[in-house]
C-alpha cells in the first residue's frame, strides 16, 4: 500500500487521543444511542472539555488553532468506528466556520466558545421538504420589520443535529423578489418564540444520528442574529457556495475510510468463515473481489489526500471536491454492498457492522449534493452545458 504522508507526528498523536476517547465514552454507548436515536447530550460536554471540538478556531474563540487535518483524522477515526450518530462534524467544521468566516465580532465572542466547550449544539438548516440539492429553491422568508429585526417563517427537514441544537444557522429569503441573490443566513437559537422542533426522523441508517425537523412560525429574529450583520445580507447564497467544497470533501473523506473499515472487516471474517470444509478466502473469487476493493480504496484515498492537501492551502476548488465527493461515495456504496455478499446471511444481521455501514452509507450519495448534482458542476467546469 501506498505509505500515506499528509499527516505529521502530532497528527497522528492526536489520533490515537481521540481513538481512546471513542473506546471509553462512545464505543460502549453507541448501539444503545441507535435504539433511542440520539447520542446522549453529556458526550458533546465531554469531547468539549477534552479538547476534541471545533480544534481549528483560533484559541481566542476557545478552539486550538488547528490545521484541518486534526479534523480528517478525527473524521476518519469516527467513520473507521462506524459512529455515524456522532455529529461533531457539522458542528465543528460547518456550523462553527461560517460564524468565523461571515460572523461579526460580538457573534464570534458569543457562540464560538459555547460551541467549542459542547455547552451548545450546533446545526444548519439548509433543505426543505421542497429544496433539496437546489438551494436556490429555498422557500422559507425572513422579512425585515419596522424595529430592524426579521420575521422568519417555514419549515427545514432532515437537520443533523437538528433535535439537540442549541443554535442554528437557518437560510432563509430576505429579499424573496430577488431569488439567490436575496438570501441571507440567520442565527436562531433554541427558546425563540415560534421556533419548534418536529419528530426525530426514522431513518434507514445512521439511527443514533439526531435528525430532526424544524419549524418556523413567526419567529421574531434580532437583527444581531443576522450572521455577519448588514454586510452579508442577501449574500447567504455566495457564502454556502464558497464553504460547499470542504463540506463535500467530508463526505469523500468518511467514505474512504467507512470503506477501508469494511474492506478490513470482510478480510477478518473470510478468513475465519468456514464453506464447504475451508475459509471462504481460500476461493478465487472472494480473493479477487477483494482485491479489486482494496484496489478501488487504495486509488480513492491518494485522491483524498491530494484533496486535503489542497484544502488546507485554499486551493481546492468546487469541480474537484464534487469528483471526490461523488466518486468516493458511490465506491463506498459499492464496497459495502460487495462485503455484504461476502458476509452470507450474517451481513444482513443487523449486530454485524458491516450491516450498519451498508445501510449508513446510502445517504452518502444525497446530501451535501446528490451525485448527480455533482457530475452537473462537473460537466460546467469542463464547459459543457448550460450556465
Amino acid at each position: 500500500m501506498i505509505e500515506r504522508n499528509l499527516f505529521s507526528p502530532d497528527h497522528e498523536a492526536f489520533r490515537d487521543s481521540f481513538h481512546r476517547f471513542l473506546d471509553k465514552e462512545i464505543a460502549p454507548h453507541h448501539e444503545a444511542w441507535e435504539e433511542q436515536g440520539y447520542v446522549d447530550r453529556e458526550v458533546w460536554r465531554k469531547a468539549g472539555a477534552n479538547g476534541f471540538l471545533c480544534m481549528t478556531l483560533p484559541e481566542e474563540y476557545g478552539g486550538a488553532g488547528a490545521d484541518k487535518l486534526y479534523s480528517v483524522a478525527q473524521m476518519e477515526e469516527l467513520a473507521r468506528g462506524g459512529f455515524t450518530g456522532i455529529g461533531f462534524g457539522l458542528h465543528s467544521e460547518i456550523v462553527a466556520p461560517y460564524i468565523l468566516h461571515y460572523g461579526t465580532e460580538a457573534q464570534k465572542k458569543k457562540y464560538l466558545p459555547l460551541l467549542a466547550s459542547g455547552e451548545m449544539v450546533g446545526a444548519i438548516a439548509m433543505t426543505e421538504p421542497a429544496a433539496g440539492s437546489d438551494l436556490q429553491g429555498v422557500k422559507s422568508t425572513a422579512l425585515k420589520q419596522p424595529d430592524g429585526s426579521y420575521l422568519l417563517n417555514g419549515s427545514k427537514t432532515f437537520i443533523t443535529n437538528g433535535w439537540h441544537a442549541d443554535l442554528v444557522i437557518v437560510v432563509a429569503k430576505t429579499d424573496p423578489a430577488a431569488g439567490a441573490k436575496g438570501t441571507s443566513l440567520l442565527l436562531v437559537e433554541r427558546g425563540m418564540p415560534g421556533f419548534e422542533k418536529g419528530k426525530r426522523l426514522k431513518k434507514l441508517g445512521l439511527k443514533a444520528q439526531d435528525t430532526s425537523e424544524l419549524f418556523f412560525d413567526n419567529v421574531r429574529v434580532p437583527f444581531d442574529n443576522l450572521l455577519g450583520g448588514a454586510a452579508q445580507e442577501n449574500r447567504g447564497f455566495i457564502c454556502l457556495m464558497e464553504q460547499l467544497p470542504w463540506e463535500r470533501l467530508q463526505i469523500a473523506i468518511t467514505a474512504v475510510a467507512s470503506a477501508q473499515a469494511a474492506i478490513d472487516w470482510t478480510v477478518a471474517y473470510v478468513k475465519e468463515r468456514k464453506v464447504f470444509g475451508q475459509p471462504v478466502a481460500a476461493y478465487q473469487n472472494t480473493r479477487y473481489a477483494l482485491a479489486e476493493l482494496q484496489t478501488e480504496v487504495q486509488v480513492a484515498r491518494v485522491f483524498v489526500d491530494k484533496c486535503c492537501e489542497l484544502i488546507t492551502q485554499g486551493k481546492l476548488d468546487t469541480a474537484t471536491a464534487s469528483m471526490a465527493k461523488y466518486w468516493c461515495s458511490d465506491l463506498q456504496c459499492k464496497v459495502m454492498d460487495e462485503c455484504v455478499q461476502l458476509f452470507g446471511g450474517y451481513g444482513y444481521m443487523w449486530e454485524y457492522p458491516i450491516t450498519r455501514a451498508y445501510a449508513d452509507a446510502r445517504v452518502q450519495r444525497i446530501y451535501g449534493g446528490t451525485n448527480e448534482v455533482m457530475k452537473e458542476v462537473i460537466s460546467r467546469a469542463m464547459g459543457l452545458g448550460s450556465r
